[in-house]
Order: structure tokens, then C-alpha cells, then sequence
């Protein structure tokens, strides 16, 4: 049956890749991103964060449905702030290897994820941590 062996492949790809990104040392969260993320082409992706990143002087990476973000964004338009708005959930195909890639850049796997003049601010309820590059 079809459906079977792709829940099997799928299965098989994504305990792979828990495999893989615990042998790196990832944090629970990181692995869970990397698992949601499935395969891709690391270099790319880096290439299309690095291209986002440097397209505004602000960008915030969000889900549309998460408080933090909807409260990251009434923030930012308070205080009149210009930020280009990248969402990591449409499509989701497309976001959750930008988020897994985000979490190895920061340190941090939730959103939002703020860059100012190029550089990871934080998110809305903190700023760089200890544990961050």
C-alpha cells in the first residue's frame, strides 16, 4: 500500500533526522524544528536568511497566530518602528526550514525572532542570551 510505505519513509526520514541533529548536540526545541523542517538545502536556506535578514533595517520573523508575535508587532507599530514582516507559516513548507536555520543563527527556535541593523535583538519577551552566538 502507498500510504504505508510513505508514513513508513517519512517516519524512517524523520528519526534520521533526530539522529543527526542530537549527535550535533541540538536542544530539544532545535530538534523538534529540524524534524518539522524535514530535508532541505541547508546552503540555500542560510543564503535566503541571510538575504532577509538584509533587507530592512528591521525584520521580524513570526507566526501569525502567536501572541508573542501579534504583541512584537502592536510593540513595534507604538513606537512608529518600520519593520519588514517575514512569516515562517506561509507556507509552512517554506518557514519551518527558515525556523530550524534561525534556531542554529540565534540559539532560539520560537518566534519572534527580531534582527535590527542585521543583528539577532531577540524576541519580544527577550533579548540575547547568555547561550546565544
Amino acid at each position: 500500500d502507498s500510504f504505508v510505505d510513505a508514513f513508513v519513509s517519512n517516519v524512517k526520514q524523520s528519526a534520521e533526522i533526530v539522529q543527526k541533529s542530537s549527535a550535533a548536540g541540538s536542544s530539544f526545541k532545535q530538534i523538534i524544528a529540524d524534524v518539522l523542517a524535514g530535508e532541505y538545502d541547508v546552503d540555500a536556506v542560510n543564503a535566503k536568511l541571510d538575504e532577509l535578514i538584509a533587507s530592512a533595517p528591521a525584520v521580524m520573523f513570526i507566526w501569525e497566530a502567536s501572541p508573542f508575535s501579534k504583541k512584537a508587532i502592536r510593540a513595534m507599530e507604538m513606537i512608529g518602528a518600520d519593520v519588514k514582516i517575514v512569516r515562517l507559516d506561509d507556507p509552512w513548507d517554506e518557514g519551518n526550514p527558515l525556523r530550524a536555520e534561525l534556531g542554529r543563527k540565534t540559539g532560539r527556535t520560537s518566534v519572534p525572532c527580531i534582527f535590527i541593523g542585521g543583528e539577532y535583538v531577540g524576541g519580544y519577551d527577550g533579548g540575547v542570551g547568555e547561550e546565544s552566538p
